[in-house]
């Protein structure tokens, strides 16, 4: 009988660093068959929950609270930590190591029996809640379903693709099969046959699964329970963080509502206040009206005068208690959430946009033909390795191809990249913005703007934002212009699940050219525009 998989228990925690504080108070219970889902803008603290959990936060992180978690947790980040010197074989290899250990150690303890029997009980505990004797099977078929077959055993790792990358980290996850996991971003860089393979694997895990993802379907798909970090859509009662259990198409309409309510209460309270406020300031005319009082009756107004100054006052008094109670009781005003304000291309361009005629760049795409005209909106999709960055790359003039021919007519082109970097991780993101963008379109367009970054953090230096608000400052650079073509590589991947949808409306609304590649199978199900389907045939 093995012993009983063990909770994840978060309380009370709260980490800052000396810029600002990330998380205040957050409690978590995650049960063993639970999967918890995290969701919040970018910049909530996702991605720090998990390295927190995990206890890889920076020294320089100022922690407190406690963290109860299983010992065998790993930690799935959003760059999986291999060496970039290791070969793919070591990481397989140093992967099942431990579970072939275990298999020996059980061995070797039972042959002791009697008398070493705390020791073999707790070793074949271990070994039976990884499954470690099934070990180099689920490696077998891991590496199979994966594609990691046709990736050179002595390749580094440093020379893999993203989702090649992604891929190798999910076969380890399915070698060991760990009693808590926590994922940043898993399903980044993989093509659907992958995400379904992870979905399943996940659904099926007995233990603890934490994690942080902008995948709409998976979260429908996998997650049995969603806390949502971000305190601008958190309940009235100004708490740390929310829960709810199911997944992200309930929660979005919940989360609606709850905001609708929110506001309401706030309003008719502020309402109520100014009225009470209005009270306490009430004069004697409001009590006694009509005419003034009469030479012969001046004995019978200052009686009755008298008792309405104690009206009055009794009234006043009365105000002033209920203002007190309402002051105190009365919700948080709902803070103005980020929201995307601005077009993503221009409108001005006509005719044809871009052409392409037997495109060949070597070992990554082939393309007979592609034509874009102005205002059309174009889906590129494929499988990984079916070379879709490839072609935005040549249509940007990044790349060059092997052969064929492209024209792009654009005026203007702009290209949000897969992997986003600046220059200079020491400047602040408004000055980055405009060096970025240039002066003249920044004094149009100010990057406050535009919606997409807080204004807490325009002048944070860009090396300390998180990934997702990296991305919003390189979307920002790339719409700011109005481009009449606009290129977007994986334009969802690690903004907030908010961002995506706003994405998905500017992407309809749109007037200019836009060519999107992406695996978002939410975006892709709801595309209503021209599809380009690539596959790994179509690179040579």
């Amino acid at each position: 009988m093995t012993a009983p998989l063990q909770p994840l228990v978060v309380s009370d925690l709260t980490v800052g660093f000396r810029d600002r504080t990330v998380l205040r108070g957050v409690d978590l219970l995650a049960q063993p068959g639970r999967r918890i889902g995290l969701v919040g803008e970018n910049g909530v603290g996702k991605s720090t929950l998990l390295r927190a959990v995990a206890g890889r936060l920076p020294s320089r992180a100022v922690v407190t609270g406690t963290i109860e978690a299983p010992a065998d947790l790993v930690h799935l980040g959003q760059e999986p930590p291999f060496p970039d010197g290791a070969t793919v074989a070591e990481v397989l290899e140093a992967t099942l190591r431990p579970l072939r250990q275990a298999v020996r150690d059980v061995e070797e303890l039972a042959a002791r029996l009697p008398g070493a029997e705390e020791a073999y009980a707790a070793r074949l505990d271990w070994a039976l809640a990884q499954d470690a004797w099934d070990a180099d099977r689920r490696a077998e078929v891991a590496a199979h379903r994966l594609g990691l077959e046709r990736i050179d055993p002595g390749r580094r790792v440093g020379t893999l693709s993203g989702g090649q990358r992604t891929r190798l980290a999910l076969a380890t996850m399915m070698t060991t099969r760990p009693t808590c996991l926590l994922l940043d971003e898993p399903t980044n860089h993989l093509d659907d046959e992958a995400i379904d393979l992870l979905s399943g694997f996940l659904r099926d895990l007995p233990g603890v699964v934490l994690l942080a993802s902008h995948d709409r379907v998976l979260l429908d798909d996998v997650a049995t329970d969603l806390v949502d970090l971000d305190p601008t859509v958190d309940t009235a009662d100004g708490r740390g963080s929310r829960r709810f259990g199911g997944g992200w198409s309930a929660y979005e309409a919940h989360r609606r509502e709850a905001r609708r309510r929110w506001e309401e209460t706030w309003e008719a309270q502020q309402e109520e206040l100014g009225r009470l406020r209005a009270a306490t300031r009430i004069g004697a005319g409001a009590i006694a009206h009509g005419r003034g009082p009469r030479d012969n009756d001046k004995f019978v107004h200052a009686f009755k005068g008298a008792r309405v100054d104690q009206a009055l006052a009794r009234r006043k008094k009365q105000a002033h208690r209920q203002l007190e109670v309402a002051e105190r009781e009365q919700v948080r005003k709902p803070p103005v959430p980020l929201r995307l304000r601005t077009p993503l291309t221009g409108s001005g361009a006509t005719g044809r946009i871009a052409l392409v005629r037997d495109l060949h760049v070597a070992g990554r795409l082939h393309l007979d033909r592609l034509d874009l005209a102005a205002g059309e909106h174009l889906l590129v999709t494929g499988a990984n390795g079916a070379g879709k960055s490839t072609l935005l790359g040549v249509l940007a003039g990044r790349l060059a191809p092997t052969t064929g021919t492209v024209q792009v007519a654009a005026r203007r082109v702009a290209e949000l990249a897969q992997d986003v970097s600046f220059a200079d991780p020491r400047l602040g993101a408004e000055r980055t913005y405009r060096r970025e963008a240039g002066d003249e379109v920044a004094d149009l367009a100010p990057l406050q703007s535009l919606g997409l970054l807080h204004p807490r953090d325009l002048g944070r230096p860009v090396g300390l934002l998180s990934v997702g608000q990296r991305r919003r400052l390189a979307l920002a650079v790339a719409v700011a212009a109005a481009p009449d073509l606009l290129l977007l590589d994986e334009p969802t991947n690690h903004v907030s699940l908010a961002l995506a949808g706003e994405l998905e409306e500017a992407l309809a609304a749109s007037p200019g050219a836009v060519v999107v590649a992406t695996h978002d199978r939410w975006l892709r199900r709801r595309w209503d525009g021209g599809v380009v389907p690539l596959s790994p045939a179509s690179a040579p």
